[in-house]
């Protein structure tokens, strides 16, 4: 028997008040680029509909740089997920989060890690091993 995923629990028009005013809410929709109302409700139908299958868009180089968007390459890919395997991923605030008056808090003061890496060394990746696990990486049929 499969687990069903919680569905929203307070009424959908109080949620709804709450996300409009949350600050984050606002910085997350600036940064992907979506209208606050339309991200809101992209969000609840997320909340409301929990075995809903978010989306992912595969899009064609060519159509990128159409769209004005230089696509990463292969090795910059793979560097960011090495990058993620390491915990570079930089999960706090951007830096224009700050306007400089106020004193920055310490990185993650007072939130629970996100990485999971609390109490572990960091792994060390030699060259010729990020060279093996770059040849892992997925090819796209246009790039082989």
């Amino acid at each position: 028997m499969s687990e069903s995923k919680p569905r929203l629990k307070r009424p959908v028009e109080n949620v709804r008040a709450e996300l409009l005013a949350d600050p984050d809410t606002q910085r997350i929709a600036k940064s992907v680029g979506m209208e606050l109302a339309a991200y809101v409700e992209l969000v609840l139908d997320y909340a409301q509909h929990p075995e809903k299958e978010p989306v992912l868009q595969v899009v064609p180089d060519e159509i990128l740089k159409q769209s004005g968007y230089e696509p990463a390459s292969i090795e910059e890919v793979g560097e960011f997920f090495l990058g993620a395997a390491r915990g570079e991923l930089g999960l706090g605030p951007p830096p224009a989060y700050y306007s400089g008056f106020e004193s920055k808090p310490a990185p993650g003061a007072g939130k629970p890690s996100l990485r999971g890496d609390e109490n572990q060394s960091q792994v060390e990746v030699d060259e010729e091993t990020r060279k093996a696990l770059l040849k892992h990486v997925p090819r796209g049929p246009d790039r082989l």
